[in-house]
């Protein structure tokens, strides 16, 4: 039952193995291709070409546009800045206690 066992382990390592001898290696000829296989080349090509020029344009892109702040106009922004009330500013800590002390 052992020798079985070996003898599928053997087996299904030797597959991957022998499926490595069919890619083509690096520095070998291309395979002559049929004409048929060059038609359809082309017209892959000619398609893929076509598509193309159904896509429209679009303008740059901006992927950290919504994370950036938008500047306002120079304008706006110093009637913007009249528009809010500055906050008094009040002591606090020590300071405080110190000055109502007094």
């Amino acid at each position: 039952m052992k020798v079985l066992g070996a003898a599928a382990m053997i087996m299904l390592l030797a597959g991957p193995v022998y499926a490595q001898g069919a890619v083509q290696r690096y520095g070998e000829k291309d395979k002559e291709k049929t004409p048929n296989e060059l038609d359809q080349e082309r017209a892959a090509q000619r398609a893929y070409e076509r598509s193309l020029g159904s896509v429209p344009d679009k303008g740059p892109v901006d992927p950290w546009g919504n994370a950036r702040a938008v500047e306002a106009p120079k304008g706006d922004a110093k009637a913007a800045a009249k528009a809010v009330p500055a906050k008094p500013k009040t002591k606090t800590g020590e300071a405080a206690k110190g000055d109502a002390a007094k």
